[in-house]
């Protein structure tokens, strides 16, 4: 079994000559994270058997080693490792950079080091081969007494976001015995220069997840693109022509914002626009409503911002108004910030009622809203998190006698899933810019297999966010999605 380790790492080989150390760090790390003596000796001297270059090859590997570790780099040192004076120093500089670091013991039988070592073209003279075992066997002995993180044998090992070895691995997503389903956003659209084939794109993503087994589908609602994402010249549709254009373009997928700011529209006007949404898609609309955030959207495109309370206040009257006007009759309103003498809505929606996700994490006002109004939490962080903020909502779904199972707990999170470690890391490599490092791309994206990514959301699920909304960087590339559809199928969905 692959045994994981969180990235960025320190890995330090340990064995003699001809034990194996460089064959077992290429099978497991990419060829620019192993830092060899050897290869150095070849770059400073005649080949990697010249021994009168040993000294200046080792100063390069210390500052390569300095560097990698000061970058925060996956960085794994082999040399035979067998200088407790070496081991202390890269100890000391990874716990200085902390970074976690692993002794890897390459415990090969003497007698086929000795076979290996024969072979070769320029054999190490037997005497040194047979001391340098020798000294193995005194280091291997203390070694739990030094300060790793942790030892290592020969095994299969992989170096991937810590977040993806935060829990005991399981075998068997379906042990869990839970229904896990999962939701796309769309946040960018930069896929091509040609803005004649942008439809065609948003088609097409939109249809191959909904084939996946996605459940919905969402889409920010910005006027132009956030900082989080991207540049603000950026395309980015406008919301609910989008969302018109998959109703039309899918069949079983619910369609929603993540999230409208309650200040964007008037609040009647968005009503009637999701009440059409939904006819238009045969019943499939959430609406997706927070308070909004994005000051100098506002101001840019000449639209009021009222202070934190006052748009609350405003959110708290949409949401006491919308079902209103998704209702029978044609009744008046009065709320805290607006009035509205005739709440008409014609045609009504299909469904009984739309379905009202409110996002934000605020634990006094917003999940409170929430536990008053909402059909739905879109919440963010990591499973612990998640969790904190699951039992602020209980906890105001008993002070309001409202059953927390009548609430879908979402959440929000970048995600990137491939097949197998060799394509993950070619399409990290294509994805990241040029001055971010593999480590911090594989972080904030949780680039993992289809089994890692599985194990993570089921940390989700046990934390009561049991739908997760996932963006995916290379959404419009072919095998994309694709790759995502095993860890829906690891649940039962759709």
């Amino acid at each position: 079994m692959e045994l994981k380790l969180p990235a960025p790492c320190v890995v330090v080989l340990i064995g003699p000559s001809s034990s194996g150390k460089t064959t077992w760090a290429l099978e497991h790390f990419e060829a620019s994270e192993v830092v060899s003596s050897d290869a150095l000796r070849a770059m400073v001297g005649v080949d990697e058997d010249d021994q009168r270059a040993s000294a200046a090859a080792f100063e390069v590997l210390e500052k390569v080693v300095d560097e990698r570790i000061g970058r925060g780099l996956t960085t794994v040192i082999d040399t035979t490792g067998l200088h407790k004076k070496n081991r202390m120093s890269w100890m000391a500089r990874s716990h200085d950079a902390d970074l976690p670091i692993y002794a890897a013991v390459m415990d090969t039988p003497p007698d086929e080091c000795e076979r290996r070592n024969a072979e070769r073209s320029r054999p190490l003279p037997k005497a040194t081969l047979r001391k340098q075992i020798t000294k193995f066997g005194d280091v291997v002995a203390g070694l739990e007494e030094e300060d790793f993180d942790g030892i290592l044998s020969q095994q299969p090992v992989a170096a991937v976001p810590p977040q993806l070895v935060a829990a005991p691995q399981t075998d068997n997503v379906e042990s869990t015995e839970v229904t896990h389903t999962f939701g796309l956003v769309l946040s960018r659209f930069n896929w091509s220069d040609d803005a004649d084939a942008r439809a065609g794109q948003i088609a097409s993503v939109a249809q191959r997840a909904e084939q996946a087994g996605f459940r919905d589908i969402w889409v920010m609602d910005h006027f132009r693109q956030i900082h989080q994402v991207g540049r603000p010249w950026e395309d980015l549709p406008e919301a609910y022509t989008t969302l018109s254009y998959l109703a039309a373009v899918t069949s079983t997928v619910r369609l929603g914002t993540l999230v409208t700011a309650v200040t964007h529209r008037n609040p009647a006007l968005l009503g009637k626009m999701v009440a059409t949404l939904d006819v238009l898609s045969g019943g499939r609309a959430n609406c997706g409503i927070g308070i909004g955030w994005d000051r100098k959207e506002h101001a840019g495109y000449g639209i009021d911002f009222p202070d934190v309370s006052q748009r609350y206040d405003l959110l708290e009257d949409t949401l006491e108004m919308l079902p209103l006007l998704w209702g029978k009759g044609s009744p008046s309103f009065e709320g805290r910030t607006l009035s509205a003498e005739e709440l008409v809505c014609y045609p009504r929606p299909i469904q009984e009622r739309i379905p009202i996700l409110i996002g934000g994490s605020g634990e006094k006002r917003t999940l409170r809203l929430v536990a008053k109004y909402g059909d739905a939490a879109n919440l963010f962080g990591s499973p612990d998190t998640v969790a904190h903020k699951v039992g602020v909502l209980h906890g105001h779904c008993d002070d309001l006698d409202r059953d927390l199972g009548t609430i879908q707990v979402t959440h929000l999170v970048n995600t990137l899933v491939a097949s197998d470690r060799k394509e993950l890391r070619r399409r990290v490599d294509a994805l990241r810019s040029r001055d971010q490092s593999v480590e911090e791309y594989s972080k904030t994206h949780n680039a993992g297999t289809a089994d890692e990514l599985s194990e993570f959301f089921s940390r989700y699920d046990r934390a009561g966010a049991r739908h997760s909304i996932v963006s995916i960087p290379d959404v419009s590339s072919i095998g994309s999605i694709e790759a995502f559809e095993p860890v829906i199928t690891a649940f039962g969905s759709p």
